[in-house]
């Protein structure tokens, strides 16, 4: 009788390399009753294995392949070896070609998977033909090449394109990347820098030394004279009430307001653009002309005690400046621009539901806005196999749905479990009534991938030009490519460094040098799936988000139930998980999300007036 096995054959051996190839083949019992052919029982049934190797194996180029660097390292002495291991995948002719690079990368994560990842050849063997017998059923053959390589000391990143380093030893793999009350009352470090980016987060609400020192348990002393360092550096200023806010150098035309001026009807902003961190607002405004900034401060006092001192709650304080606006106004092409900062301060759904408040406010005051752009940082979901998936460092992501799914931006309330030990994501979901903005994007990006036109590019060099002149600012120059380290958790202790996936067509990548790829693809947020690796890849599979970003929920709902009809999320790729990653990729990945709007805005029609 004739049925369906799992069958291995030894394919070639050299001093330093061994080839297998792994099969679906149906195969009669009476061929597998041989002295050269071990047959596997029990929880093996179904596999197959040839003792003696073959040459006659017909070579067709692989359908998906990928390559990775194995150091094994050992615990007692430190010695290691050092292995290259290549996987060359084939499926049945009914596998579509675009599913096989996503295919091959599935089959790889289950194969490095923390709970079942294989410390040795045969656990390596055996668990691959296990996965292809069970799980993967659309696979035909499998090879793989074990490559010996000469001892040398532990690289720190892949030695060549196409890549992966396995590092078995101890890593801080700290998961929380969210809106997290857990994080509250830990211990910050106290530097000049952190004072200086606490006073850039909460701009354009002023702080004080003492609010500074009470949120992080800080020396009082030690932040006043960093404070003073900060002010002699002219990037700080101070104001009433001790308190102190970030110098905008960049603007030469600022007025400080009680209340919004009336802005004239051919002056009134169709086009809102928000922000949420400093750098963010420097890319945006770079891109604006003829800008005129208002910034609105909002004291409010709390009543002293009876003997005339103020609390002592470290949540009340003497003075806060809870409800400060900056609105900065100009010209995107034949547009009028208002953009806006939220004062982030702090990590908790309070502080997210004053942004929401904020946005509310912002299209109260303006209220001709037509377009909103949701404009910053995020965090990219990468694709280990498919160069046209993978969405890396100083990449632009613009929100839009991806078919069966109807929404661009998803927010995870929560994840349970169903009885089959699958995930269950409670969602909020979001979609624009009027997708022009999602349109012209996929216009723009079509363009780019037929004859490399990428406007946003040359924006971005105007921008920088002009953020270069600037003193004491951030560096929007673009980091160097070896920064851009991809990694996947193996287990508690263990990382994989992945290389980044190549594209087949040379010119393509000698086309795209230097310059950010566009996408297009939901976004999503949550703290509920954010701060756990596992659970925020599982959570972009079944959403098929390109990108996380910081909790927008608010913002976004408050722009909906302000009758936003046409509004998008635009993010600059600063690390791989949320974008709140502190790195010299933020101001730049800010840059190119600024830029592409400005593409996008630049191709709207012009306004009726």
């Amino acid at each position: 009788s004739f049925s369906e096995k799992i069958v291995l054959t030894p394919k070639g051996k050299t001093a330093n390399s061994t080839t297998i190839l792994i099969e679906r083949r149906v195969v009669s019992d009476e061929s597998t009753n041989k002295e050269n052919v071990h047959v596997a029982g029990g929880d093996h049934t179904g596999i197959v294995v040839n003792k003696i190797s073959s040459n006659d194996i017909e070579d067709t180029y692989p359908e998906a392949s990928l390559t990775f660097n194995v150091f094994l390292v050992n615990a007692q002495d430190g010695s290691h070896t050092q292995e290259s291991r290549t996987l060359r995948f084939w499926f049945k002719p009914q596998v579509s070609n675009r599913d096989h690079a996503s295919l091959a990368q599935e089959f790889f994560k289950e194969l490095v998977s923390p709970h079942q990842f294989p410390r040795d050849y045969v656990g390596f063997i055996k668990l691959m033909m296990k996965l292809m017998q069970n799980k993967y059923p659309s696979m035909c053959k499998l090879e793989v090449e074990l490559k010996q390589l000469e001892e040398r000391p532990l690289p720190i990143r892949p030695t060549k394109p196409n890549c992966l380093l396995i590092d078995i030893r101890q890593h801080n793999r700290s998961l929380s990347a969210s809106a997290d009350e857990s994080i509250l009352g830990k211990e910050v470090p106290l530097t000049e820098d952190k004072v200086l980016e606490l006073i850039e987060s909460a701009y354009p609400n002023p702080v004080t030394v003492e609010d500074l020192a009470k949120d992080h348990f800080w020396d009082e002393e030690i932040v006043a004279k960093y404070i003073e360092s900060l002010k002699t550096r002219g990037l700080v200023k101070g104001m009433d009430h001790g308190a102190f806010t970030r110098v905008m150098h960049h603007e030469s035309n600022v007025q400080i307001v009680k209340q919004m001026p009336t802005i004239i009807s051919s002056k009134q902003p169709t086009i809102a653009i928000i922000t949420a961190q400093y750098c963010e607002k420097l890319a945006v405004d770079a891109m604006i002309e003829n800008k005129e900034t208002f910034v609105r401060y909002t004291t409010l006092g709390v009543p002293t005690s009876p003997d005339g001192s103020y609390p002592t709650s470290t949540l009340i304080k003497a003075t806060r400046f809870g409800e400060s606006n900056v609105y900065t106004l100009g010209n995107i092409g034949s547009h009028r621009i208002v953009c806006t900062k939220l004062p982030t301060v702090g990590y908790t759904r309070e502080a997210i539901t004053a942004a929401g408040n904020t946005t509310t406010r912002l299209l109260g005051t303006f209220q001709k806005v037509d377009y909103v752009f949701l404009v910053g940082v995020g965090g990219g979901v990468p694709h280990y196999t498919d160069y046209t998936k993978h969405v890396r460092l100083g990449d632009v992501v613009v929100s839009h749905s991806c078919s069966p799914n109807k929404f661009v931006y998803t927010y995870c309330e929560n994840v349970k479990y169903n009885d089959d030990g699958n995930y269950i994501f409670e969602c909020k979901n979001y979609c624009p009534s009027n997708k022009i903005i999602q349109n012209i994007a996929m216009q723009l990006k079509a363009q780019n991938e037929s004859t490399g036109e990428a406007p946003w590019f040359n924006y971005m060099r105007e921008g920088l030009s002009m953020l270069e002149s600037q003193i004491g600012e951030h560096d929007f120059s673009r980091p160097s490519i070896d920064t851009d380290k991809l990694y996947m958790a193996v287990g508690e202790r263990d990382v994989i460094e992945v290389a980044h996936p190549q594209p087949h067509d040379v010119t393509d990548l000698s086309r795209m040098e230097g310059c950010p790829r566009l996408h297009l693809g939901p976004m999503a947020s949550g703290r509920a799936v954010s701060r756990d690796a596992v659970l925020r890849e599982a959570f972009s599979k079944s959403s098929q988000a390109l990108a996380f970003d910081f909790e927008s929920d608010t913002v976004v709902e408050s722009v909906v139930g302000n009758c936003g009809d046409s509004w998008a999320l635009v993010r600059g790729i600063a690390d791989y998980k949320d974008g709140l990653k502190k790195g010299p990729w933020q101001p730049y990945a800010s840059l190119a999300a600024a830029a592409v709007v400005k593409a996008v805005i630049c191709s709207l029609d012009e306004p009726s007036e």
